[in-house]
């Protein structure tokens, strides 16, 4: 019975859900059906209007051609007409002559006939139908103005709708979710250089599963995006106060090497020695030593939690100014890791030669450099001579294929076993190293030619917990480093 009764409820959920999707299936059906309505009535409204303008366009041609031809048959006629008017005139003046040279012909006094003679004769030749030119100005030829437009017809008989151009595909490898944003990437599978911009079209949801159209928000569009990625930012609720723990640790200037000039969170190579610093240093060391700082969560029974996250203080050490020496310009954290996870960033100064940033335990030795011990890890950057950029541990080096970033995010997981790199701008990963940390840890630094500026008191960025989620067993380790030169 009760064997029965399961195999139906299984059935009851398995119809219910194949209703959900069916009905799911319905409402988008329905929804495409109205986007059909509307789209084309769009697209007609669009032809309709590219038309009108090619109809306005082929009206001002033909007015502007029709008083072209007005114009011509307007000179040509004012024209004729003038030289109608002169030769008129000159044929009545000539008949005139005419007729009284024919009658001067019965005139039977000689003197008088002379006298007639002499008129006529000077008449004539001041005659303007002797002077008048007998070809027309103009001709009657319009064949200048006749047009053909047999081309034109049959680019209009070749109008067609626009090839649409190949979808685009999302590149997931590229998009991101983070710190209530969605980056979307996207890339075309072949060049298209007609594409003017791109339009996005995106819906919120509220829940997991099946996304019912009906009970969602509209779709919204983001158009004239002229590039192939795009950041869509949530809705932030209303601001809070929330007081949470990160490492927050300054720069041991009291135990650097004597080439380094060191303050809270900057750190410089100096030639001179950096004696400049000596009363500085004194100064702290007359406002007392010893001040420690435990963050520590602990069981009632004195068991550690397996959460917690305890960073130590160090005491101020006096006369420790030679802890590093020879080319070990280094410079520690005064603060050690104990556990939990913590994140930090340095940036370098744009001209400085070589450095270095990572961890390291704290019985580094005083002539010991970061990387080239077995209790020190830590990624390089060698700008003297040809730029060089590795991943540094127990004196073996793997080169990174990539650009330096400006500013580098160092991550430190110390119960996880791990340091991982990042650029800390796009927080690309850089590099991890992957071990089992037995000692207390300390922040470290390596400067020659140039500066460091160390920024602290960061939370670990959420980009960051979402790779680190993602990048196990795609990371390199400290097993496949290789020796460095001598």
């Amino acid at each position: 019975m009760d064997a029965q009764k399961e195999a139906l409820q299984r059935i009851i959920s398995t119809l219910a859900n194949k209703n959900d999707e069916i009905q799911n299936f319905i409402d988008t059906l329905n929804h495409t059906l109205k986007g059909v309505q509307a789209n084309s009535s769009n697209v007609i409204a669009e032809l309709d209007e590219e038309f009108d303008g090619l109809y306005s366009i082929l009206d001002e041609m033909k007015e502007s051609m029709t008083n072209s031809i007005k114009q011509e048959q307007a000179h040509k006629t004012q024209e004729l007409q003038n030289q109608l008017s002169q030769c008129s005139n000159a044929l009545e003046n000539s008949e005139e002559l005419l007729e009284y040279a024919a009658r001067s012909l019965d005139i039977k006094d000689p003197e008088e006939f002379s006298k007639a003679a002499r008129q006529i004769k000077d008449r004539v030749t001041m005659a303007s139908a002797f002077r008048i030119s007998l070809k027309p100005k103009v001709s009657d030829n319009m064949t200048h103005l006749m047009v053909d437009f047999s081309q034109e017809r049959q680019m209009l008989q070749a109008l067609k709708f626009l090839p649409v151009p190949k979808a685009p595909e999302i590149d997931t490898a590229e998009c991101l979710v983070a710190d209530n944003t969605v980056t979307i990437a996207w890339r075309m599978p072949e060049e298209d250089k007609k594409i003017d911009h791109f339009a996005l079209e995106y819906r919120k949801t509220n829940f997991d599963g099946l996304p019912r159209v009906k009970d969602e928000r509209c779709w919204e569009l983001i158009d004239y995006i002229k590039g192939i990625e795009y950041t869509l930012s949530g809705e932030y609720s209303d601001p809070i106060t929330l007081e949470t723990k990160a490492l927050v640790f300054n720069l041991d200037g009291t135990s650097s090497h004597l080439n380094l000039k060191v303050e809270d969170s900057y750190v410089e190579w100096d030639p001179t020695g950096g004696k400049s610093q000596e009363n500085k240093i004194k100064g702290k060391e007359n406002k007392g030593s010893g001040q420690i700082t435990v963050l520590k969560n602990n069981t009632r029974s004195g068991t550690p939690s397996p959460k917690r996250t305890s960073v130590t203080r160090s005491p101020l050490i006096r006369g420790s100014r030679d802890r590093f020496t020879g080319e070990s310009y280094t410079v520690l954290g005064d603060t050690t890791i104990e556990s939990g996870q913590h994140y930090w960033e340095v940036r370098a100064q744009k001209d400085c030669k070589s450095y270095s940033m990572g961890v390291a335990y704290k019985n580094m030795g005083k002539f010991d450099q970061l990387g080239k011990t077995n209790t020190s890890w830590c990624i390089h950057v060698n700008n003297w001579l040809q730029t060089t950029f590795s991943a540094k541990h127990n004196n073996k080096a793997k080169a990174l294929d990539m650009p330096v970033p400006d500013r580098i995010g160092v991550y430190c997981d110390f119960d996880g076993g791990q340091l991982t790199f990042y650029n800390a701008t796009s927080k690309q990963l850089l590099y991890t190293f992957k071990t089992k940390f037995t000692q207390p840890l300390l922040p470290g630094f390596m400067v020659w030619c140039g500066g460091l500026t160390v920024s602290t008191g960061l939370q670990v960025p959420s980009a960051v917990k979402t790779l680190q989620k993602s990048e196990n067993g795609l990371s390199g380790s400290s097993s496949s480093l290789t020796n460095i030169t001598q």
